[in-house]
């Protein structure tokens, strides 16, 4: 069949197990029910969920009527001379927006984080020409309101009304349009409420702050609408079928982690954006499909992947991919969003709830409610800049980080992953995602790389409801500077320790280990950790 996205699927194997989960998604004619959004097709107890959460699947047509309001502010924006957007949100408020901006090169600021650090460099810019889009689904996202009420306080400080600053993205009859509207902010736009967070890349929450940076988002909705002909179709040939047969087949031998590399694409960033999707979608009730996104093609995790995983090449394939995909980024959105909520048949969950996002942001909030050290703020040891906590006894006899790296990566079971975990400037702090290839490197075990508190958005749901064969690695470290927010008895390095805390002990609870590593220092801390890891013997 011709279309503009396409699936190979090149282990011979792997394509002959998927054929006849393919044929009988297609004899069922689930592809074409899920485009008429058949709330259905997932059971009776996800029934309830999906009837409100499927008109992700005609947003090539819906969200047409948003390209000329979005236009109309943009020019009005320019107008004014303000060409600098900054977009404080979380998971899929943050993911589909910097892929969409990242692929047409065009700028956009991402504030997608708790430290202070990488706020103030947002803070730092032209704040003569910045507009801020506030993006929040429920409307009461902690991290994107206090991104909001920062720089507001700092508009003011600057002599500039905040009002004709800010802009909102959100869903209708949410606490931030009630707000938003009682403020009298430049401009609310509302989402459609029957579609989640993870499946919004072409609603509001992804065109306008995209739309407002400068990309062509209009082109994006006609790549996905010539893609939606392919993936409706009631054909074991269909690209979304054939995808999501060889994952699920692939996990029905045990292959529950799906490895990640860009092959030349040009999309930018699309791991990341498929990585919530995979992860919330299909990990709960013990099982689903782990996203670990790597480096490239020849990444540890990628080229040697083993019986537990499968190779899925984002652009032309290579011979060590398993799957391959193509096609340009409004296709592929499609293509990913039907395969995964296919394979949630085939897995037998529901893709549209996340059971356990919930949990790490309660621990969070109880926190900061009632500050509490808990053991967790005196380190089992120190040695340099670095020092070492952890939950429960398995890092008992440790001496120095060395060893408890040795025991950190011994905790893994034979076909688990670690988790590395950074709450910490992912633009100042970027070395520490060398952390992943090394551990990767040195284990053989799946390793992936999350930045907190991002991470809580995305795959933080597969941690807790996934496969229970997870170790954690998170590393926090002390600020040079911190914010305080505004009307808030908490500073942001104090949300973010809150953050990493809570999600630890939420982790800890479920009986999985968790290592932290606080960085006293943190330029000298990570050199020093990747250097203590570089010198782990290689895991037998």
């Amino acid at each position: 069949m011709a279309t503009d996205v396409s699936v190979r699927i090149a282990d011979v194997a792997l394509e002959a197990d998927a054929r006849p989960l393919a044929e009988r998604l297609a004899a069922d004619a689930v592809a074409g029910k899920l485009a008429d959004q058949d709330a259905t097709l997932w059971g009776p107890d996800a029934e309830s969920e999906a009837s409100i959460r499927l008109s992700w699947t005609t947003l090539h047509e819906s969200s047409r009527p948003l390209l000329a309001e979005i236009d109309a502010l943009r020019a009005e924006l320019q107008a004014e001379g303000l060409d600098r957007i900054v977009l404080a949100g979380m998971g899929g408020s943050s993911l589909a927006p910097e892929v969409i901006t990242g692929t047409a090169g065009v700028p956009l600021t991402v504030l997608d984080t708790t430290d202070p650090g990488q706020v103030a460099d947002a803070l730092a810019g032209d704040l003569e020409n910045t507009v801020l889009v506030v993006s929040s689904k429920s409307g009461s996202t902690v991290e994107t309101d206090s991104h909001r009420r920062i720089f507001e306080a700092a508009f003011r400080e600057d002599g500039i009304d905040p009002v004709s600053r800010i802009i909102v993205v959100t869903d209708p009859g949410s606490p931030m349009e009630k707000a938003a509207n009682e403020a009298g902010y430049r401009k609310v736009f509302t989402a459609d409420p029957n579609v989640g967070g993870r499946y919004s890349a072409l609603t509001a929450f992804g065109l306008v702050p995209a739309g407002l940076a400068g990309a062509d988002i209009a082109a994006l909705l006609d790549d996905a609408a010539a893609a939606f002909t392919a993936v409706r179709a009631d054909d074991a040939d269909n690209p979304a079928i054939q995808l999501a047969a060889a994952m699920s087949a692939a996990h029905s031998k045990g292959a529950e982690k799906v490895v990640f590399a860009d092959t030349g694409s040009g999309i930018a960033g699309f791991g990341d954006w498929v990585e919530q999707l995979i992860a919330e979608s299909t990990g709960k009730n013990s099982t689903g499909l782990l996203p670990v996104v790597v480096e490239s093609p020849g990444a540890p995790g990628f080229a040697d992947a083993g019986s537990d995983a499968t190779a899925v090449a984002v652009g032309p394939g290579v011979d060590a991919a398993s799957i391959s995909t193509n096609g340009p980024l409004g296709g592929q959105f499609l293509l990913w969003e039907f395969a995964t909520a296919l394979a949630g048949r085939l897995l037998g969950i529901n893709p549209f709830d996340q059971p356990d996002v919930e949990a790490a942001k309660k621990a969070a909030r109880a926190l900061l409610d009632a500050p509490t050290d808990d053991g967790q703020a005196t380190p089992v040891l120190s040695e340099g800049a670095v020092e070492v906590h952890s939950a429960g006894d398995w890092l008992s006899g440790a001496n120095d980080l060395a060893e408890a790296l040795r025991a950190f990566v011994d905790a893994a079971p034979q076909a688990g992953y670690l988790a590395v975990q950074a709450y910490l400037d992912r633009l100042d702090d970027a070395s520490a995602t060398v952390l992943r290839t090394e551990l990767a490197k040195r284990t053989g075990l799946q390793t992936t790389f999350g930045w907190g508190p991002r991470f809580l958005h995305s795959t933080g749901q597969y941690h807790k409801g996934g496969h229970q064969n997870g170790t954690f690695l998170q590393i926090t470290g002390d600020a040079e500077e911190d914010l305080q927010v505004p009307d808030r008895p908490y500073t942001l390095s104090g949300l973010q320790r809150a953050q990493a805390l809570g999600d630890g002990q939420v982790l800890a609870d479920h009986g999985r280990p968790v290592l932290r590593l606080h960085l006293t220092d943190r330029a000298a801390g990570l050199v020093q950790l990747v250097k203590a890891v570089q010198e782990l013997e290689a895991r037998q």
